[in-house]
């Protein structure tokens, strides 16, 4: 039995004495109800005040019955409260030490700083897609929320040093900004790049004018709801089988053929090579854009584009394919 279990059963062993000195102490001694409780109320607590009416032989020995199991069963609800307490501290403590081991064991993993409903769909897509990743957030409701989804999660501001460097930022692959606000957005991804020049920041806006307020903080990427939510409605509007071949492709989790991206290092075998040329070491996937280190991007890029190190490759293929491609040109690290 549980300490919660003992803590029930003693405080209701407790009520039970309690409603049983009342009534022995009607029956015997003929008192009104209210000074036979208050009469089982001290006696069972041993306060040492007086007694409410003079006690007969009878009522003297029920009493001293009374005190005995009175005593035994505050004893025995003291213990179960006590040990609730504690368990519930030791619990809480080795609960979030186990939880910083698990974070300190990631590597070229995902900060998700925001735990809100934008937070929890990266947070589903990021589980489909198996990838590393854990959730840094300071409300206590969305807390909860990620502790009952199961999320690896580390309760704290991501604008402080601390947390994100708790969090293995230096470590990491990619920071996403997800919290509600513009400046709190802001503020992650300023101390996010500080931390970690190399780390790739996806961050959210929501105002006029973040996108650049937030460029200049040092995000990569910079995501816009309401605007992408508004072009999309749109695409939907006039291109409805579009929106739905991309979406197969890009977010519909579990379906054969995906779109991803794949950078070349310099120790690539495509390095140095056409299209054409790369088709074997390729396995099959379709390369549909070709980004020229931080130049622009080719669509549909011709057969004898030579590939070179830093070049991303948008490519169109399986899952297996893909996890194929990865470990035999990158060793499997996929690069944001």
């Amino acid at each position: 039995m549980n300490s919660a279990s003992n803590t029930r059963w003693g405080i209701l062993l407790l009520v039970l004495i309690l409603a049983v000195g009342t009534a022995g102490y009607v029956l015997i001694e003929g008192w009104p109800i209210f000074d036979a409780f208050w009469m089982a109320l001290i006696t069972i607590t041993t306060v040492g005040y007086g007694e409410v009416h003079p006690l007969s032989p009878a009522g003297r020995l029920f009493s001293a019955l009374l005190i005995v199991g009175g005593v035994g069963g505050a004893l025995y609800t003291l213990n179960g409260i006590v040990q609730y307490v504690v368990e519930g501290q030791m619990k809480g403590t080795f609960g979030r030490r186990r939880m910083q081991e698990r974070i300190n064991q990631l590597k070229d993993h995902y900060i998700l700083c925001g735990y809100g409903r934008v937070g929890q769909e990266i947070a589903a897509l990021f589980q489909g897609e198996g990838v590393p990743f854990l959730v840094v957030e300071s409300d206590e409701g969305a807390v909860a929320l990620a502790t009952k989804d199961g999320r690896l999660y580390l309760q704290g501001d991501a604008a402080q040093d601390a947390v994100l460097q708790a969090a293995g930022i230096e470590r990491a692959r990619c920071l996403v900004a997800a919290v509600g606000g513009d400046a709190d957005n802001t503020f992650i991804t300023l101390t996010a790049r500080g931390l970690n020049p190399r780390l790739f920041v996806v961050a959210r806006g929501d105002g006029p004018g973040a996108e650049g307020k937030l460029r200049r903080a040092g995000a990569d990427r910079v995501i816009l709801p309401h605007s992408l939510g508004g072009r999309r409605m749109a695409m939907l509007a006039l291109h409805p089988t579009v929106v739905d071949f991309i979406d197969t492709i890009t977010m519909s989790l579990g379906q054969e053929w995906r779109v991803e991206d794949l950078a070349v290092p310099a120790s690539s075998p495509l390095a140095g090579l056409t299209l054409a040329e790369g088709q074997k070491a390729l396995g099959g996937v379709m390369v549909v854009a070709v980004k020229k280190g931080e130049g622009q991007l080719l669509p549909n890029p011709p057969a004898e584009t030579r590939l070179e190190a830093g070049d991303k490759l948008v490519m169109l293929g399986s899952k297996e394919q893909f996890r194929a491609l990865e470990a035999s040109l990158t060793g499997g690290r996929r690069v944001p």
